[in-house]
């Protein structure tokens, strides 16, 4: 039985009236959860196509497609195989519809019907003939460090967005040499080559970052969104001189070389680049925020600290997207949001815990190895979870917990009886709690772990139906976990990533090349990708996992063991459950955003998607 959603984000209060984007746009107010009125502020979204994809087995295809945000509440489907209408009804509870006895190669479009009128068809449906679509990439050509070692290239971390404008989201591929290195390693890498690529395996472009950007997790966390509002996306990078656009146009000095003996970087400019992400160009560029200053200063003096890097995306005014980049979070952490708007950067603000406003308050040294985004205070603006800590969307600190550094966190609807969001970390200080489950709104720690050890790993995810809400746990506890922190079972195969895959509202794990369904006694095998290869060492992830096509599931991306494409499976398991694209909740789609981000994590939605879960609320929201 589904329980009532006790709240409701004030961005979706008026889309349930099934007000027009416009006219939410233009300011009007309505009556909010507590009975007082207030503003839904729309946000820009991509103006996404209908995302049609039909995935074969051997029953027949599982063809599914998105329910935009910018759809009537009661919009209802068909679907055409060849032009010829597949379904006896209009489609209205759900995005999904399996066609039995279906071949492989079955030609399918959608049309939306509205106000009993039947639209035109949709795009085409993208076919995964063999459960999964291969989109081919080319590595770049490898070479040899000053040192003598010679390095090739593999797939690293990818984002997506809609590039040039056609409504279809395009790659945007991190290429790692195999010499990366994490920041307390010594020695040279290779270049840091960044590609955009269309579906069909168009390369749009190619970014060398240059000999002045060393290569690893932490070094280069880039963005790739419509900070403009023009439809078309762009890539954020950090830079330096010799990085090299996608015109082939030089930034600063091709000559300059700054590496040490060890390899590290710690001298010469360093740069933030604002990229067109339909042609590579270099459209803005502006010195990084903050300057390295000191190496010292960051907490070491051979270059581990100083170069720890995070990126994400945020409504920090509540409807248009801002960049968010970062630096530090052993000890001093400064974080810098910028707008770009009419071809040039503005900062709108810059957080830093050495300011004289935060010096003593217990900011520094509570950064993760990522960061969350999200409406924590329900003022209908972003705020920075920044590890232990969060800043407000105006820049001023908002809490910290003093709770330290940690490797994993979760910030959602974790818990679908109280209003607003929670948030899960783990730390990595022996003197620490092991975990903690914190109200994100004001900081309150609802309850912790003992500290025990260099907790590493940690989840935060409704996998479980026989508990309302979802679960967490770490790789340091041996149970499941609910919003009390009460025990309520096994703890599952992997403390890794989540997937939205099969046909119930439940998330599944994902983990190196496969997914598992939880279940009380041991988990059951879903899927196991073939010929594929995960990304980061022990981290175990794939180049990426969100809702990229069809219905709300979620699509998984590893590169392929010969790093010769980006294989995408998406699931081809029928649902009843109808929600919108999650591409259109913004807290989710800058999850997305900032997955590549350090130590990879799964996006979360602003609301609960779970076993027993609320209608999912509509998002209000508006297309460029």
């Amino acid at each position: 039985m589904q329980h009532p959603h006790k709240h409701r984000r004030r961005r979706v209060v008026l889309s349930a009236l099934g007000a027009t984007t416009a006219l939410v746009a233009a300011g009007l107010t309505a009556l909010g959860a507590t009975g007082t009125a207030e503003a839904a502020t729309a946000r820009q979204v991509e103006a996404l196509d209908r995302g049609v994809v039909s995935v074969h087995t051997s029953s027949g295809n599982l063809v599914s497609w998105r329910w935009l945000g910018t759809d009537p509440n009661d919009v209802s489907f068909n679907v055409y195989r060849a032009g010829t209408k597949v379904n006896a009804t209009p489609i209205t509870g759900s995005t999904n519809y399996f066609h039995s006895g279906a071949p492989e190669q079955a030609d399918y479009t959608v049309r939306a019907v509205v106000g009993g009128v039947e639209q035109s068809d949709s795009v085409h449906a993208i076919q995964f003939r063999t459960g999964y679509k291969d989109v081919p990439i080319t590595p770049p050509a490898g070479g040899t460090t000053p040192d003598g070692v010679a390095y090739t290239y593999e797939a690293n971390d990818a984002s997506v967005a809609d590039l040039d404008g056609d409504g279809a989201l395009d790659f945007v591929l991190k290429w790692q040499p195999t010499n990366a290195k994490d920041n307390s390693q010594s020695g040279y890498t290779g270049n840091t080559i960044v590609d955009g690529i269309k579906l069909d395996g168009t390369r749009l472009w190619r970014i060398d970052l240059g000999r002045n950007i060393r290569s690893g997790a932490h070094y280069t966390q880039f963005q790739a969104y419509d900070y403009d509002g023009d439809g078309k996306a762009e890539v954020a990078m950090k830079t330096a001189d010799g990085t090299v656009d996608g015109t082939g146009a030089v930034i600063g000095s091709s000559s300059a070389d700054y590496r040490n003996s060890s390899g590290y970087i710690l001298s010469g400019p360093e740069y933030l680049t604002m990229f067109n992400g339909q042609t590579g160009r270099a459209m803005g560029t502006v010195d990084y925020v903050p300057a390295r200053g000191t190496v010292s200063s960051w907490g070491d003096s051979y270059g581990n600290r100083v170069d720890r890097f995070l990126a994400g995306t945020a409504y920090l005014d509540g409807a248009r997207p801002s960049l968010i980049m970062a630096r530090g979070y052993y000890t001093r952490s400064v974080i810098a949001a910028w707008d770009w708007r009419n071809g040039a950067f503005t900062r709108r603000w810059t957080f830093d815990t050495n300011s004289s406003t935060n010096t003593g308050k217990g900011f520094d040294g509570q950064g993760s190895h990522s960061l969350s985004v999200g409406d924590v205070d329900n003022d209908g603006k972003d705020e920075i979870v920044y590890g232990a800590m969060a800043v407000d969307d105006n820049g001023n600190g908002l809490w910290t917990t003093k709770t330290g550094h940690g490797d994993a966190q979760h910030l959602g609807d974790l818990d679908p009886s109280h209003a607003g969001l929670e948030y899960f970390k783990v730390s990595e200080s022996t003197s620490q709690p092991a975990e903690l489950y914190v109200n994100p709104a004001n900081g309150t720690v609802n309850w912790s772990l003992a500290a025990c050890c260099d907790n590493g790993r940690g989840v935060a995810g409704d996998i479980y139906a026989g508990n309302a809400g979802a679960e967490v746990w770490s790789a340091s506890d041996t149970s499941i976990r609910d919003e009390a922190g009460a025990t309520k079972g096994r703890e599952p195969s992997s403390a890794n990533f989540l997937s939205w895959w099969d046909g119930d509202t439940t998330r599944e794990l994902l983990d190196g090349t496969h997914i598992d369904k939880y279940g009380t006694s041991s988990d059951t095998r879903l899927l196991t990708g073939s010929g594929v290869s995960s990304n980061n060492g022990t981290k175990s992830t794939p180049v990426l996992s969100g809702d990229l096509f069809g219905d709300w599931r979620e699509e998984v991306v590893w590169r392929t063991s010969n790093n010769t494409g980006l294989r995408i499976y998406s699931t081809p398991v029928e649902t009843s459950t109808k929600i919108t694209t999650l591409l259109h909740d913004p807290m989710y789609r800058t999850g997305l955003a900032w997955q590549n981000t350090a130590y990879n994590q799964p996006p979360h939605p602003s609301f609960f998607i779970g076993n027993g879960m609320a209608t999912a609320p509509r998002p209000t929201v508006y297309t460029p």
